[in-house]
Formats: C-alpha cells, structure tokens, sequence
C-alpha cells in the first residue's frame, strides 16, 4: 500500500556537530516524521528555501506545519515587542507559499503551534506576543495541560472533548483570521485550535499545543493522513 506523502515543514538554524562548529542545517523534532509515519503517511522534510516550496508542493498528499520560532509581527501590522524573538524571514516566506499551495491544490493541512498562527496570520489573524501565564515554568519543557474541544468540530471528532496536549507557547491567536472558527480553549479562554469554517472545505485544522507529542492526538494524525490518502478536494 502506497502511504500519503506529507511534507513537514522544518527550521533552519546553526548546531555544532561532532568535530564541526557553526554548521548551517535544517531542522525538525525526529518525533514530527515518526508521528506521521505511525499515522500511515509517509513524512518528508520541506526546508524554509522558498524559491524550491511551489515544486514540492506540487508533488505532495499534504502539508504538516511544524512548531517553532515566533511569526514576523510585521506580517500582522505590528512592531516586535520586547519578549518576541527575532524573525525568520525565509521560513515565514517557504511556509506561507507552502500553505497557498495546499490551499489552492485543496490537501489537507494540519498544523501545529506556530503552524497554527501562522495560518490564522496568513488570513488576516492578529497574535497576542507574549502570554507570560502560559510559558513554561522551566524553558525547553513541554507540560500536560488539559483543553476543552468543541465536540461537533474536527477537532473534537479525533480528540474528544477534553484531551491531554502538551504546550510550550507564550504566544497566541488574538483575532483569528478570516474563514476560521475556535473549537478548541485552555481554561483561561485562550484559543487552542481551530479549523476551517466551512465543513464542506478541504482539512484545514490547527492545534496551539505540539500535537506532536502525547497520546491523546493520535487521532488526530489519522484523520489527517487518512484526509491525504482520498485525495486533492479542490
């Protein structure tokens, strides 16, 4: 059986490696490939070089929008605020042209913490820069929160209506783009997901926490790999 091709999307830093310092690589959490594959779809990296994006994309089932550094204000209207890092331009460039792609080709599209804001941005979203009481209290650590799902939603459909997510965000969804609806919420009211608004339109969901771990969103990756597997809707 052939799997569905995802392409994950991946960060571009500077590790030291063995003998080799300052080496220039793309990057991803090996979880976010294993994650796919244990799902049925079969996980390649998309690099934030956005000259090569429309080429991949055209090859691909679906688009997996990773987590990572903190969206480029400037794509919302507004100036960096003092706990908001510096921005990545190339990866806010590949990933905005990758998620056009999807969009337009009409695969599923799930994503995950940034993936989601930056979904939410693309469609004329604003984000909240810094949500101290939803930071880490130890940087680098994911932790369990519990949120409430929207059961009528996609969303609740694979998670139920409160699942287990690990989070590591200090930013969030201020006013949510255009043509999206919350169905997911931390006790506080902070959005936690959301998805297409229309339910006869191609899989378009986000999730704020890394879905990417925990038990509790395997069912989400099935329904994602699965929503690959039938084909473009567009």
């Amino acid at each position: 059986m052939t799997r569905p091709v995802v392409a994950v999307t991946a960060d571009a830093t500077t590790v030291n490696w063995n003998i080799w310092g300052d080496v220039a690589v793309t990057l991803l959490p090996q979880i976010y490939g294993e994650k796919v594959a244990q799902a049925g779809g079969a996980p390649v990296l998309l690099p934030p070089v956005p000259e090569a994006v429309e080429s991949v994309m055209a090859r691909v089932d679906a688009l997996l929008m990773s987590g990572g550094a903190d969206i480029d204000p400037a794509l919302y209207g507004a100036e960096r605020e003092k706990f908001t890092f510096p921005p990545h331009p190339a990866r806010d460039a590949a990933e905005l042209a990758a998620l056009a792609v999807a969009e337009r080709r009409g695969i599923p599209v799930l994503a995950v913490c940034r993936g989601l804001q930056l979904i939410s941005v693309s469609r004329g979203g604003t984000l909240d820069q810094h949500l101290p009481e939803h930071s880490p209290a130890v940087p680098g650590r994911y932790e369990p929160r519990t949120i409430r799902v929207e059961p009528s939603s996609v969303l609740g459909a694979a998670l139920g209506p409160s699942p287990t997510v690990y989070c590591h965000h200090h930013q969030g969804i201020d006013k949510l783009g255009a043509g999206l609806v919350a169905t997911a919420w931390s006790d506080d009211g902070v959005v936690e997901g959301a998805e297409a608004e229309d339910p006869s339109a191609p899989f378009l969901v986000g999730l704020q926490a890394h879905g990417e771990l925990g038990e509790d969103t395997v069912p989400l990756f099935r329904a994602f790999v699965e929503a690959a597997g039938a084909g473009p809707r567009a």
